[in-house]
């Protein structure tokens, strides 16, 4: 009922948003006598809030058309490799390649499930362009899937992760950005297991639910606070008509969204009325700089309702990973196994969702990856969105992913050429006696960074 509830109450306050918009036209004609007095500006100016809290949003567009390489703007062209009905897998591919004639290491994104799209990712997906080739898991909202396309749940998730990184092919990089740290994970514990030719070289963990015993969140506390039959009758929906997927079982967008707004409420409402004052000030950056972040911020999608309560369940509840009952089509998912994917976990030290500590407990569920192929870094000063977007993101978090991925492919090339000299007999070379072989950019990726 309450998703019938919240199509009810967009269509009642429809009328009023047009006649809204009426108004706003009057007080922004030039001929309008009090269209420039500080009465007609704060009328314009409160009518453009209301406008932006009540409009629907839809999925935002990726907007990235070139990416900046050595003084020139190489143009993007962003194709869909793979369809399924739950998720794209899409690729940004160069229309030219301008440069020495190397090969980019394949990075393949995986977007968080979490009521948002994989969009909100767009600084993730610029800051790794330049200097490597980029895929990333669009996930396609779950009211736009009919019926008869079937469930989807956590093993689906990790069935798609598998399936995706065996598209990319050999050689890839995964990077989990938030919630998908879970499903990467097993995937690449289910595929090590399986001894699968596709594991990829390395794995990046960011800002993700690994064990949420430590240091607990307030999501994480609700999480564990209620029952399963709570979440049942409290969160879940059917999808209405006319959307495709009519009669669905999700857990809506929008009841996320309200849930993490509320832990945050204070500061959204200044926001809002900075926003209120800029427009009557006339100051257009800091409006524009407000609409971008809340138009992919508003913008949310449903969620399948086995995959929710399976997650809440297996991840926040049981802590079926941490504790390694993890089952995964019949097979329990040891991560100890994983011994030819490097780790590199991420977390933020003022992160609200995923608390430090979290993302880390990977590094120890991984036993059996050699010291010097573990890595765990701290971004101080950043929250759960900084860890992947933003400034420091930029300059700071991005770049020792980037060190991090070559230093694993030179690791593991280095350590195959010994391997074929006769000089190494076990799957890697260690290359702490070795630091004369690596290079500079090798040496400076631990910056900042603790080994596992």
């Amino acid at each position: 009922m309450n998703y019938y509830a919240y199509e009810f109450a967009h269509a009642l306050i429809s009328p009023m948003r047009m006649a809204a918009q009426g108004v706003k036209m009057q007080m922004q004609m030039p001929f309008n006598p009090i269209a420039m007095t500080p009465m007609g500006k704060s009328i314009a100016a409160a009518i453009d809030v209301f406008e932006g809290i009540t409009r629907r949003y839809g999925k935002p567009d990726w907007n990235i058309n070139a990416v900046h390489i050595d003084g020139i703007d190489v143009p993007i062209r962003i194709e869909t490799v793979r369809r399924k009905p739950f998720c794209n897998l899409i690729h940004f591919a160069r229309e030219e390649w301008v440069g020495n004639g190397e090969e980019l290491p394949k990075v393949l994104i995986v977007a968080p499930m979490s009521g948002h799209y994989a969009t909100l990712l767009r600084g993730t997906v610029e800051a790794m362009l330049p200097e490597h080739d980029v895929y990333i898991t669009d996930w396609i909202d779950a009211r736009d899937v009919p019926v008869t396309d079937g469930r989807f749940d956590l093993n689906d998730y990790v069935d798609y992760v598998i399936e995706f990184i065996r598209h990319v092919g050999m050689r890839t990089h995964i990077i989990a950005v938030c919630q998908p740290a879970v499903p990467v994970l097993v995937a690449a514990g289910f595929m090590a297991g399986e001894d699968d030719p596709y594991q990829p070289m390395s794995m990046t963990l960011m800002g993700g639910p690994i064990d949420t015993r430590r240091n607990p969140t307030a999501v994480n506390q609700l999480a564990e606070q209620k029952s399963m039959d709570w979440f049942e009758k409290n969160v879940i929906s059917l999808v209405p008509f006319p959307n495709a997927g009519f009669m669905r079982r999700v857990y809506p967008g929008f009841v996320q969204l309200t849930g993490f707004m509320t832990m945050n409420l204070e500061r959204h409402a200044k926001a809002h009325m900075n926003l209120f004052e800029d427009l009557v000030k006339g100051d257009c950056d800091s409006v524009a700089q407000h609409r971008e972040f809340y138009e992919e911020y508003l913008a949310v999608m449903d969620l399948t309702a086995e995959f929710y309560l399976q997650t809440v369940e297996t991840v926040f509840q049981t802590h079926a990973i941490p504790e390694g009952r993890f089952m995964h089509r019949g097979e329990r998912v040891d991560c100890s196994a994983i011994r030819r994917t490097a780790l590199l976990t991420v977390e933020g030290e003022r992160d609200d969702i995923s608390g430090r500590g979290q993302t880390e407990a990977a590094q120890d569920l991984c036993s059996n990856l050699s010291y010097d192929e573990k890595f765990h870094y701290v971004q101080p000063g950043v929250g759960h969105y900084g860890v992947f977007n933003g400034r420091r993101w930029r300059s700071e978090i991005q770049p020792r992913i980037r060190d991090f991925i070559r230093s694993t492919e030179f690791r593991r090339d280095r350590g195959a050429t010994l391997v074929s000299n006769g000089h190494h007999n076990g799957p890697y070379q260690s290359l702490q006696a070795h630091d004369d072989a690596i290079p500079e950019w090798d040496r400076a990726d631990v910056s900042g960074m603790k080994h596992g």
